[in-house]
């Protein structure tokens, strides 16, 4: 009797446990000849994240990880060292290893259909033509919190991978860290206040 009990609590105390983890992931490229280029904006929030935070990541198994509390909330966050293309397969890896559901998962990227510094958060959708949106369809399927940060789209046809590889304009790094503070305010507001709040308080 007192074994099934112990099991009982034991059980439950897990299932809490997992209710209050959160993962946040930023895609980018590794590598310091990406770092400052649009393709990496995801990289970006999840070190805003990390330096608001006061931790530092640290290579593990197919990402960069750290970890902190919010409000009482597990926070993890990862940059996947998979290359942009493969960043499904680091995010399914560690959902599975922490336990975290998909609900609480939010995924952070550019976007060259949204002007420059313009935030859309989506409960699901389409991956609309990015590759590492993609990868992670072809793990998760399409119904998965996403935040994508718009990057703008001048350029010629035919130049739009020179494009996101390319570095910011002196004048979107400029306004750069405004839109990726509040980028990464909306993630913290995803984990406390929860997906509604976010929808409601940061799209546009």
């Amino acid at each position: 009797m007192c074994f099934k009990i112990f099991s009982y609590l034991f059980k439950k105390k897990a299932k809490e446990d997992n209710s209050m983890k959160y993962l946040i992931a930023g895609l980018g490229n590794i590598g310091e000849e990406y770092s400052d280029t649009r393709h990496n904006i995801g990289f970006l929030i999840a070190d805003k994240l990390a330096e608001k935070a006061g931790v530092s990541f640290k290579q593990e198994r197919l990402a960069y990880f750290a970890e902190f509390r919010h409000r009482g909330r597990k926070v993890y966050v990862i940059k996947p060292t998979t290359y942009m293309n493969l960043s499904g397969k680091a995010i399914k890896y560690w959902l599975d290893k922490l336990g975290i559901k998909k609900s609480h998962l939010m995924v952070n990227v550019d976007d060259i259909n949204l002007d420059f510094g313009k935030i859309r958060i989506r409960k699901k959708g389409s991956d609309g033509g990015h590759n590492g949106l993609k990868d992670i369809q072809n793990y998760l399927g399409n119904d998965y919190n996403r935040l994508r940060v718009g990057v703008g789209n001048e350029f010629s046809k035919g130049h739009q991978v020179d494009y996101v590889l390319g570095e910011w304009t002196s004048e979107q790094r400029e306004k750069l860290p405004e839109i990726v503070e509040k980028a990464a305010n909306a993630n913290l507001d995803f984990v406390f206040r929860g997906m509604h709040h976010v929808l409601n308080n940061y799209n546009g």
